[in-house]
């Protein structure tokens, strides 16, 4: 079995567990964190495998991080938890719920995509794939640091209305990736594809955007949100891709009102 990957924990009821992105780790989800054990909550934030205090694990894959994180969910000891992602969190979640469906009553995906970037200029899925993982590489290759990359990075990532703290907090999370996690992390961002699962999500999930979110940009969420079932979409204004960061307080007060609905009866099963 792999080690357990670690996390924090704070606060006792219902567990929500939160997924960071490529660039996070537990702190990234900080205020959530605070916010959701003062509502009535056991908020956990983990470190994927290669992040903080959780060891690597090979092969990085989709299906071992999904693995490493319904380990998780069995450890804390509970039948079932709301799933939050952000970004490549919410692929994680996606592959999650996926393959074990009674592990999530509720579903969060923020900022996030069913698949991996589509090409529009009839190049193969592997050169476009090599191609961008070469880009965001290119910094590490010439001799930059971890830190040097989130000083670039997050600035062009979050909109203008987001708050200057969340920002830095962002990019002191960037800062902490070590550089052989972000490697392989992005080698593993490039081969996720679960559109065609979409459909069969059967727990309420609510969408997050930003309305200036070139990640994954709101017309993708949108499309996301109509082929799950039971899903909404939700927008932040003036606000990018690290939502949660950005506009702590508008974020919070969507999540908890998401939470704090009755559960709905049950899909019929189409399968």
């Amino acid at each position: 079995m792999m080690p357990l990957p670690q996390f924090t924990t704070l606060g006792s009821g219902p567990t929500v567990l939160m997924l960071h992105g490529i660039g996070g780790g537990h702190l990234a989800f900080a205020p959530q964190v605070e916010t959701l054990a003062q509502a009535g909550y056991r908020a956990v934030a983990w470190d994927m495998p290669g992040y903080g205090r959780s060891a690597p694990i090979e092969p990085y894959t989709f299906k071992a991080l999904a693995q490493s994180c319904i380990d998780l969910i069995d450890a804390l000891r509970c039948e079932s938890v709301v799933l939050l992602g952000h970004s490549m969190g919410g692929m994680v979640a996606q592959e999650v719920i996926a393959r074990r469906p009674d592990k999530v009553k509720k579903l969060i995906l923020c900022g996030t995509s069913a698949a991996f970037g589509k090409r529009t200029d009839g190049r193969s899925a592997e050169a476009w794939a090599q191609q961008f993982i070469g880009q965001r590489t290119a910094p590490l290759d010439a001799g930059k640091t971890m830190a040097d990359m989130a000083a670039t990075l997050v600035p062009q990532m979050v909109g203008p209305g987001a708050l200057p703290e969340g920002a830095r907090l962002a990019e002191h999370c960037m800062a902490g990736v070590p550089a052989a996690t972000y490697r392989r992390a992005l080698e593993c961002l490039v081969t996720f594809d679960r559109q065609a699962a979409l459909a069969d999500i059967r727990v309420p999930t609510l969408l997050l955007g930003g309305e200036f979110d070139r990640v994954a940009v709101p017309a993708v969420m949108k499309q996301m949100a109509a082929a799950i079932p039971r899903a909404r979409y939700a927008e932040l204004a003036g606000i990018g891709h690290l939502m949660n960061l950005e506009a702590p307080d508008a974020f919070d007060a969507l999540l908890l009102a998401f939470l704090r609905e009755p559960a709905p009866k049950p899909l019929p099963d189409t399968h």
